[in-house]
């Protein structure tokens, strides 16, 4: 069995898979085609992500009743720090993990794999080893006999294609990985070689988060996979029009403003390219940011080639009031113009705000067929 996307609107790729279909070689992200072709008699069934919210929002419920440091990575992962809270509950982590996924099973009717250990990495690792229904206690004293001894693609921040590199160097496991010189790994891989083999040795110092703590927000993007492929200049435009309006739209309600642009494509064949730039001005418009969009793609995409799915993301955000922008006494005009848009944005927002967000919308939306609504 497996959770898919709607194949009608061409987001068929499996999103979550249970044991037995994973024995089949079925993996997360790939097309349902491909998946049936492994398993014909795989189950798909569509997904509900207000309901997984729903059921993650109970579970987390239940976790804060033990701790306030809960910290959420992703719908249905989270880690807890009990340090400071275990004594109350009979001092042992693996007896709680027990507990736990008891009580979610009674509670909720679901069951939980639990990773318990010294840092997030090898606790997520563990999480992992045995499913359904299992606690894994990876503590530094046996990590040798189940976290180095796993294939290298298991680890956190380990890629596809940094999993292929890292098997051109002869690095299989975590544990080579762990052994390895880590300046060498660093010249390879850079920053990311680095943390890399900061995980492979345990060396993940990074807290968990109480979950009262707003999380800063690194980055904000959309993307689309469309009902058929774009093609053409006018095409494509309305689709980066139609995310960077989404982009745009949170940017200011979070009231930040970005200082890069990337945008991603994604072909017939599921090759991805990805591009961005840094911008001279932070930005929250649409205009601007759909404007750098398509300059981006117009320098490293043929405007013959279909699109399969197209995505916009804004990062290296800042908060709207940290920047005040320098007027150009060369050309006002343009200040004059950014000042119009600001104005023009804002006053969309209120209509959005009192009428709904599909209420107005830029006028080269020429139809919905692409499933752009």
């Amino acid at each position: 069995m497996a959770v898919t996307g709607d194949p009608e609107s061409r987001h068929g790729i499996i999103l979550a898979k249970n044991q037995k279909a994973k024995k089949y070689g079925i993996v997360t992200a790939e097309p349902v085609i491909q998946a049936l072709r492994k398993c014909p008699k795989l189950v798909c069934v569509l997904s509900h992500h207000d309901f997984y919210r729903e059921i993650c929002d109970r579970i987390n419920a239940i976790y804060l009743e033990y701790t306030d440091l809960v910290e959420k990575a992703s719908i249905d992962e989270s880690y807890l720090d009990v340090t400071n809270s275990l004594h109350l509950f009979g001092g042992d982590a693996k007896i709680l993990a027990d507990s736990l996924r008891e009580r979610i099973k009674n509670d909720i009717g679901i069951t939980i794999s639990v990773g318990v250990s010294f840092c997030k990495t090898v606790a997520k690792f563990g999480s992992d080893y045995k499913k359904p229904d299992a606690t894994t206690v990876i503590m530094r004293e046996n990590m040798a006999e189940i976290f180095h001894k796993a294939d290298v693609s298991e680890l956190f921040l380990a890629g596809k294609k940094t999993t292929e590199r890292l098997r051109t160097l002869g690095i299989n496991t975590i544990g080579e990985l762990a052994a390895y010189d880590r300046e060498k790994i660093g010249e390879v891989f850079g920053k990311q070689g680095f943390s890399l083999w900061d995980n492979a040795n345990g060396r993940d110092d990074s807290p968990v988060a109480s979950f009262y703590e707003k999380q800063e927000v690194k980055s904000i993007g959309n993307s689309i996979t469309f009902r058929r492929d774009l093609l053409g200049y006018d095409e494509i435009r309305s689709g980066i029009a139609f995310l960077s309006d989404s982009v745009a739209c949170r940017l200011r309600k979070d009231k930040k403003k970005c200082t890069v642009v990337q945008i991603g494509i994604k072909d017939t064949d599921f090759r991805v390219m990805q591009r961005q730039i840094t911008l001279k001005k932070a930005t929250n418009l649409q205009k601007e940011i759909s404007e750098v969009s398509m300059s981006l793609i117009k320098g490293n995409w043929s405007m013959t080639q279909p699109v399969r799915l197209l995505s916009v993301t804004a990062s290296g955000l800042i908060n709207e009031d940290e920047e005040c922008a320098q007027l150009n006494l060369f050309d006002i005009t343009d200040n004059k113009s950014h000042e119009k848009q600001e104005k023009i944005e804002s006053a969309l927002d209120d209509i959005r705000k009192k009428f709904g967000s599909s209420s107005i919308k830029f006028g080269y939306f020429k139809n919905d067929e692409t499933g752009i609504k």
